[in-house]
């Protein structure tokens, strides 16, 4: 937890200070040593967030993209009690949450329901196999649609981890993780957003680069972006008599290479 309750102000943690959790209330010790980045940590064990995890240097790095007060925000449902930390709450109502370790499918609807409005961010570096099988599965399912950025996905499965596939909300694949990329053509500079399925067998993909992204969620062009998506339905482009085009990457060239086929 990057922030505590202090004087009931939101404070960072630092070495020997101490603040309440806002969620359950209890005495929280500020951790600052030199292998884990700083944190608040419950003093006794506590039934607090059980939608929390700990948190890795590529969580702290993303959140703080985004304004503190924009951070960790306290979210609870008027009706039921049920309250939870949003890891980042823009001032336009969008939650995003950033989620590095496994999540159980239960666990994600949850959140997904409860906080509606939301993005996912997924660390795409925890497991070896999920970039190449990505670069492996693009080769041959790709499609261009009538909007710029926008593709088609066929199979989706040969692409992303099963478990993100059912998702109801958007959720944006970071192949980049902490690492730095001197070649600016390789794919992983750019992030990957995977939008709920249309049918069975194709979703829809939006690639753009993080700067991008961040700037039009703190503008607030990102809802704009998502109505205009939702209510003009994205088609691939026509296919030309006794021929067709396909699109898939080319990782050495970092582009889209068109392929025909007779």
């Amino acid at each position: 937890m990057k922030f505590a309750l202090v004087n009931n102000k939101k404070k960072e943690a630092t070495k020997g200070a101490k603040g309440i959790c806002p969620v359950c209330g209890s005495e929280l010790i500020a951790k600052c040593g030199k292998i884990k980045i700083n944190h608040w940590a419950h003093k006794k064990s506590s039934e607090c967030d059980p939608w929390w995890e700990n948190e890795t240097e590529w969580h702290r790095t993303w959140k703080n993209n985004f304004p503190n007060e924009w951070q960790e925000i306290l979210l609870p449902d008027e009706k039921t009690g049920e309250k939870h930390i949003a890891d980042v709450r823009t001032k336009h109502g969008l939650v995003i949450e950033f989620q590095h370790s496994h999540i159980d499918s239960q666990e994600r609807i949850s959140r997904e329901n409860f906080y509606k409005n939301m993005v996912w961010i997924v660390d795409g570096t925890r497991l070896k196999r999920d970039y190449p099988r990505f670069v492996k599965g693009l080769k041959n399912n790709l499609r261009k649609t009538n909007k710029k950025g926008y593709f088609q996905v066929n199979f989706p499965e040969k692409c992303f981890p099963s478990a993100w596939l059912e998702s109801l909300v958007p959720v944006i694949f970071d192949f980049l993780g902490m690492e730095l990329m001197d070649d600016p053509n390789d794919l992983r500079n750019k992030l990957y957003c995977l939008f709920p399925k249309q049918n069975k067998r194709k979703v829809t993909l939006a690639i753009f680069t993080r700067e991008s992204f961040i700037n039009n969620v703190i503008n607030g062009n990102w809802f704009k972006k998502q109505q205009k998506q939702n209510a003009k339905p994205l088609v691939q482009n026509k296919i030309k008599k006794r021929r067709e085009s396909t699109h898939y990457y080319d990782p050495k060239k970092g582009r889209l290479v068109r392929k025909w086929r007779f």
